[in-house]
This record gives C-alpha cells, structure tokens and sequence, in this order.
C-alpha cells in the first residue's frame, strides 16, 4: 500500500454502534470528509474482523446494470490542508464484532506509517441530559492540562467500553497522543439524527486544530432539531414534566471550574486568528 507524504497528520476516528448515540460522532466524520475534499487512502479487510450476519453486504448497482458488493468495513479518507499547518487523516468504521486488539493494532501501524501526530476520537453516549441545555461534551485527555484547555467535562465512568475507548487507550500504549470528545444524547430522543451534538462535536474539532471548520447547515438544523423537539414534548404532559426535572437539575450542578484569565485570553486570540483569516482553499477547513 503506497501512502501518502502528509504534514504532521491528526486522526479523527468515528464509529458506527454503541459508541456513536443519534449517528451524531459518525455524522460529524461525513462531514468533515464532505467539507474538506477528502482523499480514498485504504480500508481494513472486513473478513477478520465483522460478522457479516450482524453487519451484511450490501449490492449496488453501478452503472443501472453491474451489481458490485459493498462489504462492511472501516474506511480511511486523508485530506490535505494548505492553509494550515497539519493534514488531516479520516477514520469512519464500524465497531467490530471479532479480535479488537487486532484490529486496533491494523489502524495504528497505518498510523505510525504516516507518522500521525496525534488521535481525536469522536463519540456520543445517551444521556439524562435536556435538550433544551447546551450539549455537555466529556472525555479524555492524555494530561490535565489538555483536559482543562479543551473545557473536558471529566467522566467518572467505569463500566462496558466500546472500540472508539479501546482504540484510543491503543493509541495511547503506541505513544500516540489521544483526546476523546462524547456528546451527549438525550435519550428520550435517540433517534438518528442528532444535529445539535454533531455540531458540538465540530466545534471541539475545531477548537483542537486551532482552524475554522465550515459548519455547513449544521446550526440551523440544530435549532431546527431542537424546536421540533420540543413542540413535541409540549404535547406530552408526562415528557413535559420529566424534561422540567432535567432542566431543574442541570441549573443545579455544579460548573466545571473556570479557566483562568490567560487561559480564556489565549483562546479568544485563537478564535479570532480562525476567523479572521484570510480564505483559502475550501479543503482547509473554511
């Protein structure tokens, strides 16, 4: 497999399954890949790794006569970004039904070959969380610091994992620097899609590579989402008082601790860098 010369690449994984509440951390890769022109690089042999009763082939048609199979699998799409300073490596998979460890140790030697800098992996978890609040994003970082730069609602989970965690815990074992971000799904409305945390997810992607993301129509859906939701909700005493208590009990809790002065300063600085740059190339993010 030829690879491509990238410049200081970060990955950005998804997974399709438990690890990807509302299709909101899968939706946010498409889109990205959509955004920035992506590249085909490769694709991991399914045959290992997919049970293809749980996940079968699909037949497309490809000229309205050939039928090819589709199989199954997790994809790697590479984009290039001339008006930044990294490139970017696109993982889009589905969680595997066999042999984990293997098949992380397939997507980091592809990893280690192209010299990736660091992992951003994206998830969204279902939560007892309102829909009318900012979605809240937890995660992981590799150090304090990195957590309380990126405002990282620290999770205390342990329990049951899925392949983005195991990925990301292989990355870190590989000395590969890894940062997770999981939206949170309310799960009284877990139905695909989920815009409002795919637009959290984009806005943490953005805030790690310091570069403006098109958001596309992604913040209109959102409040679009969102007002459909509750109209819905307005309906349903029962719903209706049950989100009342969510909403209550998010006033509630407790705030992350404060960044400090510096802190907030040097972001807004970033912030303003990505957004008053000159427009490049439409593959670089903007």
């Amino acid at each position: 497999m030829e690879l491509p010369a990238l410049r200081d690449p970060v990955m950005i994984a998804a997974f399709e399954g438990w690890n990807d509440a509302g299709d909101a951390a899968t939706s946010a890769v498409e889109h990205l890949a959509l955004t920035w022109d992506a590249e085909e690089l490769t694709e991991v042999d399914p045959e290992s790794f997919y049970d293809f009763q749980v996940s079968r082939p699909e037949t497309k048609m490809v000229d309205g006569v050939t039928r090819r199979i589709e199989w199954p699998t997790t994809r790697l799409t590479f984009c290039r970004m001339p008006a930044a300073a990294r490139d970017i490596v696109l993982v889009h998979g589905i969680e595997p039904n066999f042999r984990w460890k293997a098949f992380c140790r397939e997507l980091i030697e592809i990893a280690q070959a192209l010299q990736v800098s660091s992992l951003v992996s994206l998830g969204a978890l279902l939560a007892d969380v309102p829909h009318t609040r900012p979605v809240q994003v937890s995660g992981s970082a590799v150090d304090a610091a990195t957590a309380e730069r990126y405002g990282l609602a620290r999770s205390t989970y342990e329990g049951p994992t899925g392949i983005t965690g195991v990925f990301q815990d292989a990355c870190l074992q590989a000395g590969i620097p890894a940062v997770s971000f999981w939206a949170s799904v309310p799960h009284y409305v877990s139905q695909a899609p989920s815009p409002k945390a795919t637009l959290a997810l984009l806005h943490r992607v953005e805030e790690f590579l310091d570069i403006e993301v098109d958001l596309g129509n992604y913040p209109e859906q959102s409040e679009e989402w969102e007002a459909e939701v509750t109209q819905i909700a307005a309906d349903d005493d029962e719903i209706a008082e049950y989100i009342a208590r969510l909403e209550e009990r998010d006033s509630e809790t407790e705030p992350l601790t404060p960044a400090s002065g510096e802190m907030l300063a040097e972001e807004f600085e970033r912030y303003l860098r990505r957004r008053n740059s000159p427009k490049g190339d439409k593959r670089d993010g903007r």
